[in-house]
């Protein structure tokens, strides 16, 4: 089992020192390599994904990520960007389906912005097709406008787009994990989030959708639009189970709903190809603000090595062992900063992580 280890930059190399620690308590056997990516890759060879980074990643069973970007690559042209590294992995390895769980761990009921009657208990899926839309779409730039209000003007594009394969593959993933949920004892549902009553772009991932979801009599089939979505995963986050939608909308949808856990520290996330490669990651940023401080919380990192046993690595009982542990410390009161209450322990990166390692045994 090969695993491509790409720390990045701000608290990803502090938060992927720990889940690889945890990773290495397991007695399985794994081949880590670790390399530069993002801002990091930058500062030592020009560029955020370098080849010899790149070609890891893609001859390795699975990539653990960490997190890219810092204040003070903004002034660089776009394509050398560190943000540029993870989508230039997301495309080179097709890696077109998103998984982010977002899972209100009991202890962390009190953690969540949100009364404990609504998100106690929660457990959505939300599914983010992740290499189309407006991302990737083209034509994408800047001109001078030759129409529109003011002709004339210099003016900047990007072109939202979706082709019927690309969301008839997202349709299957995710109808597929809701009868999977179900037969766990969710309600196998998906809510395919759209703006079908504003975009062609979204009447026609409506429609194929639909067409798609007649394969699955098991599983219910909603459509919401994504601004009623956004409000109603605050007023009645529990009525979900797995949402689906378009690259833009799951990334914004997926990172309000972290909040419902109580931070987006605990929210980890996959990002799957045809085959199951995967590449793992926390749902949060590289924050330079603390990097370097030893306060992050390394929960989510952790938690997406779990899915990468789960997915990538065919391990799924080592994943539940780290899910366990992960419970286990919550358990025990100890806390990092941004799930801390009182009543609590607050500890810092390396001792979460130690935690996990001892809940492990």
């Amino acid at each position: 089992m090969k695993i491509a280890v790409l720390p990045g930059d701000g608290i990803g190399t502090e938060i992927v020192s720990e889940a690889v620690k945890v990773l290495n308590t397991l007695d399985l056997k794994f081949e880590m390599e670790t390399a530069l990516v993002g801002g990091a890759a930058y500062d030592a060879y020009g560029h955020p994904l370098p080849e010899a980074t790149l070609k890891l990643a893609m001859d390795s069973d699975a990539v653990l990520f960490g997190a890219v970007g810092d204040w003070k690559y903004d002034t660089l042209d776009r394509p050398l960007r560190p943000e540029q590294a993870i989508l230039g992995l997301r495309k080179n390895m097709g890696l077109f389906a998103n998984f982010r769980p977002a899972i209100c761990y009991e202890q962390l009921v009190g953690a969540s912005s949100l009364k404990p009657e609504l998100i106690s208990g929660l457990d959505i899926l939300i599914i983010r097709e992740l290499t189309g839309d407006i991302y990737f779409g083209q034509p994408r730039g800047r001109r001078i406008a030759t129409d529109g209000h003011f002709p004339g003007a210099e003016e900047a594009f990007d072109t939202m787009r979706y082709s019927k394969p690309e969301i008839e593959r997202i349709a299957h993933v995710a109808f597929q994990a809701a009868r999977k949920r179900k037969a766990a004892g969710t309600e196998g549902r998906v809510t395919s989030v759209d703006k079908a009553n504003v975009l062609e772009t979204f009447q026609f991932w409506k429609d194929v959708v639909t067409e798609v979801g007649k394969e699955y009599p098991d599983i219910a089939l909603d459509h919401m639009y994504v601004d009623n979505a956004a409000m109603q995963l605050v007023k009645e986050p529990k009525r979900f189970d797995v949402v689906v939608t378009g690259n833009m909308f799951g990334d914004i949808l997926s990172d309000e709903a972290s909040m419902l856990t109580g931070s987006i520290g605990m929210l980890p996330s996959a990002s799957l190809n045809t085959k199951n490669q995967g590449l793992y990651e926390p749902s949060h940023g590289s924050a330079p603000d603390i990097a370097g401080k030893g306060i992050a919380n390394p929960l989510a990192t952790i938690l997406s090595a779990a899915m990468m046993l789960r997915f990538s690595l065919n391990q799924p009982e080592a994943a539940q062992r780290i899910e366990a542990a992960v419970q286990k410390v919550l358990a025990l009161g100890l806390r990092t900063g941004d799930i801390w209450s009182e009543g609590t322990t607050k500890v810092g990166t390396r001792e979460m992580g130690d935690a996990v390692v001892k809940a492990l045994g």
